[in-house]
């Protein structure tokens, strides 16, 4: 059984990216009964605290709830933290008011529904959709636990049939991490658009992994062209780790929802379903990483469908590879000196009047 806690640390522990934030003191004790576990079991205690008791297979909260940080709580308070900025943007765009419907589609562990009630406050409806009923269970945990239960309603669907919810009933749909997962967007946006009001406003924000695809892609042209398998074995080893995580050819691609589109596929396909004001924001952040710990970096994993590193080693590396890959790659990774990108776009539209 591994356990463990979060919760808001001193800002003196955290960079300028990570700021602990007053309103959002809740401790989440996670704890996983077993390592491939069939449902997940969440009950509340005391003093600002959720405990989550793992007992299923379910990739979403397995990601959300462990692989994201690798179990690793100061790493946990540091993703977090970043996370509540994502949802704070989709907010921004928004535009809440008094008395609205907001519809989080995707919504994990609630934080864009929840965080929304905070700015607006008892009057706001929201309801969370989700393909993961343990997430769904965990949002609602949150909900009782926060005292706005009454002011949410959770639907277990998928994003491309928003089952349960009617035609231009609500003003707002949302998402965080969520569309770029979905296999059929244009009908994922399809259903925003029927749920929502004339004048109704979509706000998302959404990972754009493709580039991460193009380099796997590239390594692996890399690799079918040297002339000796041996030439270059660390370059080998790098493409073996990547092309786990992401897709390593063009049909591979094609197939991917999280590789198949650019932030102006995105575009294109709001704009066909019939959105007119559109805005979009493509932010690309180049910075040092924040893991500094070889532990959390094996144990992390970039998406839900991707293994960790760790579990890579396992399954595809011998010991002596192993050996190589973690000469060439835990120096960098230690001396905080590795690079990272993160590429999201924060997209508003508007759903016109007749």
């Amino acid at each position: 059984m591994r356990s463990g806690v979060w919760q808001c640390r001193s800002r003196k522990k955290l960079d300028g990216r990570a700021r602990c934030r007053a309103q959002s003191r809740t401790i989440l004790v996670y704890i996983r009964r077993r390592r491939r576990p069939a449902l997940t079991t969440l009950h509340c205690k005391v003093n600002d605290t959720i405990v989550v008791t793992m007992h299923g297979d379910d990739v979403w909260s397995e990601w959300l709830l462990h692989r994201r940080h690798a179990d690793d709580p100061d790493y946990g308070y540091l993703v977090q933290s970043i996370v509540q900025g994502f949802a704070d943007r989709v907010l921004d765009g928004a535009q809440l008011a008094a008395g609205m419907t907001l519809v989080d589609v995707g919504a994990g562990e609630g934080l864009v529904a929840l965080r929304a009630i905070e700015r607006i406050g008892p009057s706001l409806r929201v309801i969370l959709t989700d393909v993961s009923a343990p997430m769904l269970r965990y949002a609602e945990t949150a909900a009782e636990h926060g005292n706005v239960r009454t002011q949410c309603t959770f639907l277990e669907c998928t994003a491309e049939d928003l089952r349960g919810i009617a035609d231009a009933s609500a003003d707002v749909v949302a998402t965080r991490a969520a569309l770029a997962y979905v296999a059929d967007k244009k009908s994922a946006l399809g259903e925003f658009w029927r749920v929502l009001k004339p004048g109704g406003r979509i706000s998302i924000a959404e990972p754009i992994l493709q580039d991460e695809a193009f380099y796997a892609r590239a390594l692996r042209r890399r690799i079918d062209d040297q002339t000796s398998p041996s030439a270059d074995r660390f370059l080998t080893l790098l493409h073996r780790w990547k092309a786990a995580q992401f897709p390593d050819t063009e049909e591979k691609c094609a197939a991917s929802p999280i590789a198949n589109f650019s932030e102006r596929d995105l575009l294109n396909m709001i704009r066909g379903a019939g959105f007119s004001e559109i805005h979009l924001q493509l932010h690309i952040d180049v910075m040092p990483s924040l893991i500094t710990s070889w532990e959390v970096f094996i144990g992390t994993s970039p998406h839900p469908w991707a293994p960790p590193l760790r579990q890579i080693f396992d399954e595809q590396f011998t010991t002596a590879e192993r050996g190589l890959f973690e000469q060439m790659v835990r120096p960098t990774v230690e001396s905080g000196k590795s690079i990272t990108t993160e590429r999201t776009a924060y997209v508003q539209a508007q759903k016109p009047h007749p």
